[in-house]
């Protein structure tokens, strides 16, 4: 086994098999994360998102893509020219993926691409004394997701922020007043196959257990592009807190909690959800 990864996973208690499967992805995330810093990446784009949150500041669920959004719009911006540096990054540590470009099917702002590899192998490198391929599919594959928003909303607020591990590398990304303004969106906004997704609501608490507060300009911007709002809306602080009690009172919280919870380790916090809660806490949201 590489040395870094060996290294890296003891940052890691695993109990089972999921617990290995996650700890392999994280690892290659913050390969990738390294790779593309590597490459340049970071001088026009940022990172944002759940892996942002958990990488970062401490979020404690599993997140399973990267997202990262352009700084200014950039019409002409090509994903694809980064894979080079960021496939020899990735080889350097014994990790024979592909890297793929995901091809549009319909116009969007996203761009899209993903590391794949066999789930079975990554097991064998990265667990080499451990008997654990019982049950796995010779298949099953280990996909790393990355997307990159090219027409990002204005005013959000970036930082840098240094990792050590695999390889010290920069990342610029959202503060945490822009990532949760992309948040509240999201709770707004965003549906999984026409129902909420319960790991948006366990960020939500998250920022609030945080204190944290919402770039309410950026956050406009966002809810001015997705058509939520119209350009004469204000955003006021008790436009946002009315605007998500109505959300609240519309979601199926059985279903948002099945959703989460296998990304989670203590299941039990999500015994409080209903819209009750939601509301309750909303009245702590504070802005920028």
């Amino acid at each position: 086994m590489n040395a870094v990864i060996e290294q890296m996973l003891k940052n890691y208690q695993v109990k089972n098999l999921y617990d290995r499967k996650n700890a392999m992805k994280e690892i290659m995330q913050e390969i990738v994360l390294c790779g593309l810093s590597r490459a340049g990446f970071f001088k026009e784009a940022a990172f944002y998102g759940g892996t942002a949150l958990r990488i970062f500041y401490g979020l404690d669920r599993f997140s399973e893509d990267l997202d990262f959004s352009l700084m200014a719009v950039n019409p002409e911006f090509e994903l694809a020219v980064y894979f080079p540096t960021l496939e020899k990054e990735v080889h350097s540590f014994g990790l024979n993926v592909i890297i793929q470009e995901k091809k549009k099917t319909k116009e969007s702002n996203i761009q899209s691409a993903f590391l794949k590899e066999n789930t079975k192998e990554y097991l064998l490198l990265f667990y080499p004394q451990e008997q654990i391929l019982s049950g796995i599919s010779k298949n099953e594959t280990i996909k790393i997701k990355f997307e990159v928003d090219v027409n990002p909303p204005e005013y959000a607020t970036f930082e840098h922020k240094y990792r050590l591990l695999p390889s010290p590398y920069e990342v610029n990304l959202y503060d945490v007043p822009s990532l949760f303004a992309g948040k509240i969106h999201a709770v707004l906004c965003r549906t999984w196959k026409s129902r909420i997704k319960g790991r948006d609501l366990y960020d939500y608490v998250f920022y609030l257990t945080q204190k944290a507060a919402v770039n309410q300009k950026h956050l406009r911007e966002r809810l001015l592009q997705s058509g939520y709002i119209t350009p004469d809306a204000i955003c006021s602080l008790e436009d946002i807190k009315a605007m998500l009690s109505k959300r609240f009172d519309s979601i199926d919280y059985v279903q948002a909690r099945r959703d989460v919870e296998p990304f989670i380790c203590d299941t039990s916090t999500l015994n409080v959800w209903c819209a009750d809660f939601f509301k309750q806490i909303t009245e702590r949201l504070t802005m920028v």
